[in-house]
């Protein structure tokens, strides 16, 4: 089943079942996604997809591709390598990723599948993972390099936390859909031509080992978005480097789920009362 979160006709934010053939309504969900819920007899027009949930959390992945790790002359880990972004950097499927007026100047995409934990999880087996995920999504983890390397000194969050650094969408594909999430396709594509593209059959650590291993310091909680890192053909290790600008596309697309794609913007000066998007 694929679960999106939509704005509806009548301007509600809602849950619904979609149907790749009836792309225009959803049947409506009752009840929390993540506890008792029913997918109701009602259907809702779609207006606009929003990202497919609020995350409580969003955990992500550095180095979690062999060949990642070759293009950025770093080591591979003995252990997942964890940081966090900020659920404010959330934005939905044709969302746009706004680039601050003031800067970053070098933001760059990393396509990544991304797993929506379902139940309370912690001290968890590898072989008890698959009990506690609701489903998979595509997510785009934006990165400032110009903040991630040198204005914070190697201290990820910031430059992975921006508004609308965390395209995520464009729906939860549950997980019975799915036989083997370890070996997906997974590619990046900028306005038009393949920038990345591997299979999460490479991941160092694949996604049982990353979900025990994170649940074993955190609880992981309904709602908790883990981002499970990138493939290699990544921006900035590129000769010369490729950053996104304002008019550029992305799309991250990946097997079995979809496509996510954003369009990249020039931001405007936002007080607290502007209204930055509706994700």
């Amino acid at each position: 089943m694929k679960i999106i979160r939509f704005l509806s006709g009548d301007k509600k934010i809602l849950y619904g079942a979609y149907n790749q053939d009836m792309p225009a309504v959803a049947r409506i969900i009752e009840g929390n996604i993540f506890g008792d819920y029913k997918i109701t007899s009602k259907d809702a027009q779609i207006v606009k997809l929003l990202a497919p949930l609020v995350p409580v959390n969003i955990l992500a992945l550095g180095i979690n591709y062999k060949k990642h790790g070759d293009e950025t002359a770093m080591s591979y880990p003995e252990q997942p390598i964890l940081f966090l972004k900020a659920t404010t950097s959330i934005v939905g499927h044709e969302g746009p990723i706004i680039l601050p007026v003031a800067g970053p100047d070098c933001v760059d995409y990393e396509a990544e599948l991304a797993l929506i934990i379902g139940k309370k999880a912690k001290n968890i087996k590898p072989d008890e993972v698959m009990d506690y995920i609701m489903g998979y999504t595509c997510a785009n983890d934006v990165s400032a390099r110009d903040w991630q390397f040198d204005k914070q000194k190697g201290q990820w969050a910031r430059g992975k936390s921006f508004d609308t650094f965390c395209p995520l969408g464009p729906w939860i594909v549950t997980k019975e859909e799915i036989a083997d999430p370890n070996n997906l396709g997974i590619r990046a594509i900028l306005n038009g031509q393949v920038v990345q593209e591997s299979r999460t059959a490479q991941m160092i650590f694949n996604i049982q080992e990353i979900v025990s291993n994170l649940s074993k310091s955190l609880t992981l909680l309904p709602g908790t978005v883990i981002l499970t890192g990138t493939p290699d053909g990544v921006g900035f290790t590129r000769q010369p480097p490729l950053f996104l600008k304002a008019g550029d596309v992305i799309s991250v697309e990946i097997e079995k789920i979809g496509t996510l794609t954003n369009k990249v913007i020039r931001g405007k000066n936002l007080t607290d009362n502007d209204e930055l998007y509706n994700w």
